[in-house]
């Protein structure tokens, strides 16, 4: 230690010039190796830290490893136990453009602007940061598989792009032919890479079994209906099924994948990020703010830096995933992000985090707009819906009834009790202000809203989600801009209408929401 004292001070008495000098050569002496100067130490974390970001569709934590005795899930277990599971992970939106555009730009809905399907021309009200902008600067390949349903496509400048429909699509699921596509990405180059595989299970229309996967599909007499649906019977349960035999493909698909990625050699050197984008499509699921909708699946895999088989508690976004992957591959974070990296909770010792967590809804495609913002802690839940002058549609989506779909019909719902046919009429008819004990009431049946010994509790929420709306400039607390897109939206055909009919120029929100003129798709 004497020794060691009296070469620092020699060092700290050189020449500035020679300062970074002789504290790199001390280090050599005292460690056997020099500390990387920022730079190199960067490129060092690139050439060793690829991306791997699988996101599956229209899913809750509905896993082995979550807990769900309904299904095995051994690919996604074992990623589970040599990684990090979250258990309260949390997507933007529960509808699938908004859900993955936050995921892209680590922004919510209400500040990208894309607050609809892509398909029906909703758009980014600029050409964002995102994860593929963002990579491609730091030296990175990036590539995306299946959709990326985020307007404008010009925005994400993917080296590779693959999308086949014949293989990945709503009717057709190869999950071999899918491997192969990451496969050939993945050893094509040996510049780091990011690759984004997405995959339409568990999307409607859930396909019992497709080349061969799974082998012995569920029945309905081996499940039961998924509980915060609250209806049950025999064709709910084998719509349950059907999702089942989706999980149970993505979970094929997912350990086809990781296998290619052994077998490339990159496995100890790829940060692995699972997520779902949104949850399942039964009633009070996908396009709600209740927990059924936002609640995903997030595993996190990172050799030697994620201690394996821990579960975390805390909060996390799907805004928080840009952030992380730009703290894992030493990347310079944007001041304007939403979210935070959550590489701190990868390990074991117990970190500071969020104590509130929030999302939104506006509309999925007209007329299923029904905007909505929602804030909740580790316990209590609520749930702001902006208009009171309809029913909600979403709703009343659901009860009608399409071939194969889970939408409930009404001899269902009279079969469930009077305690479900009220929760059904709170989703319907939706109040100014929803508030659940999730704790106690995990899948929000039970509505405390204006209830005196519940007032405090709904302040304090009410408060964080306002200072939230004001810190992220929600458009939407303008009464006047609430205004013009409600008469917007509303002047478009109340029923469905394909895509197609729908042109870009069709919308004008950029222009009074963000002051902006929306950028061409392509």
């Amino acid at each position: 230690m004497k020794h060691a004292k009296t070469l620092w001070q020699a060092g700290l008495r050189i020449t500035t010039a020679f300062r970074l000098l002789g504290f790199v050569a001390l280090t050599v002496l005292l460690t056997g190796r020099p500390d990387r100067l920022p730079g190199e130490e960067k490129a060092a974390r690139q050439r060793s830290t690829n991306v791997l970001l699988i996101v599956s569709e229209d899913n809750g934590p509905h896993l082995g490893c979550y807990g769900d005795s309904h299904v095995q899930t051994p690919n996604l277990d074992k990623l589970a136990a040599e990684g990090v599971r979250f258990e309260r992970a949390f997507v933007a939106t529960a509808s699938c453009s908004e859900s993955r555009s936050s995921i892209f730009t680590g922004l919510y809905p209400h500040q990208n602007g894309q607050i609809g399907l892509a398909t029906h021309r909703y758009s980014m009200y600029q050409k964002h940061p995102n994860i593929p902008s963002l990579l491609k600067k730091e030296g990175y390949r990036t590539g995306i598989l299946g959709k990326l349903h985020v307007n404008p496509e010009s925005a994400f400048p993917f080296d590779f792009r693959w999308n086949d429909h014949k293989f990945c699509s709503f009717s057709h699921r190869d999950v071999h032919k899918i491997a192969g596509v990451a496969e050939q990405f993945i050893t094509d180059s040996d510049q780091p890479f990011f690759l984004m595989v997405n995959y339409p299970d568990a999307h409607l229309p859930w396909l019992q079994q497709q080349n061969g996967i799974p082998a012995k599909p569920l029945t309905a007499k081996d499940v039961h209906t998924l509980p915060f649906a609250g209806v049950d019977g025999p064709r709910l349960r084998e719509c349950a099924a059907n999702y089942y035999n989706c999980i149970r493909r993505l979970d094929r698909a997912i350990g086809l994948l990781l296998e290619k990625l052994v077998k490339a050699g990159c496995a100890e050197n790829t940060l692995v990020i699972y997520v779902g984008d949104h949850g399942a499509q039964f009633p009070r699921g996908k396009l709600s703010c209740y927990e059924s909708g936002l609640r995903v699946p997030l595993i996190v895999r990172w050799p030697g830096r994620a201690r394996e088989g821990l579960v975390r508690e805390e909060l996390v976004a799907t805004v928080d995933i840009l952030p992380s992957i730009l703290d894992a591959v030493g990347a310079e974070m944007p001041g304007h992000l939403a979210g935070r990296s959550f590489l701190p909770l990868l390990r074991e010792k117990p970190t500071e985090w969020r104590e509130y967590l929030f999302a939104e809804y506006h509309g999925h495609y007209p007329p299923l707009y029904f905007p909505q913002r929602t804030v909740r802690d580790h316990r209590y839940k609520l749930i702001v819906n902006l208009l009171q002058d309809r029913p909600n549609p979403v709703a009343a989506t659901y009860g009608k009834v399409m071939s194969g779909r889970a939408y409930y019909l009404d001899s269902e719902l009279a079969a469930a009790g009077d305690d479900v046919r009220r929760v059904y009429r709170t989703w319907a008819d939706a109040p100014p202000v929803e508030l659940y004990d999730l704790e106690k009431d995990p899948y929000e049946f039970n509505n405390l809203a204006a209830r005196p010994e519940y007032a405090a509790i709904q302040e304090k929420l009410c408060t964080q989600l306002e200072a939230w709306q004001k810190q992220t400039a929600d458009p939407l607390t303008d009464p006047r801009k609430l205004a013009r897109l409600t008469e917007e939206e509303d002047a478009q055909a109340r029923g469905y209408q394909r895509h197609e009919k729908f042109r870009s120029s069709n919308w004008k929100y950029h222009e009074y929401l963000f002051g902006r003129t929306a950028p061409r798709s392509r």
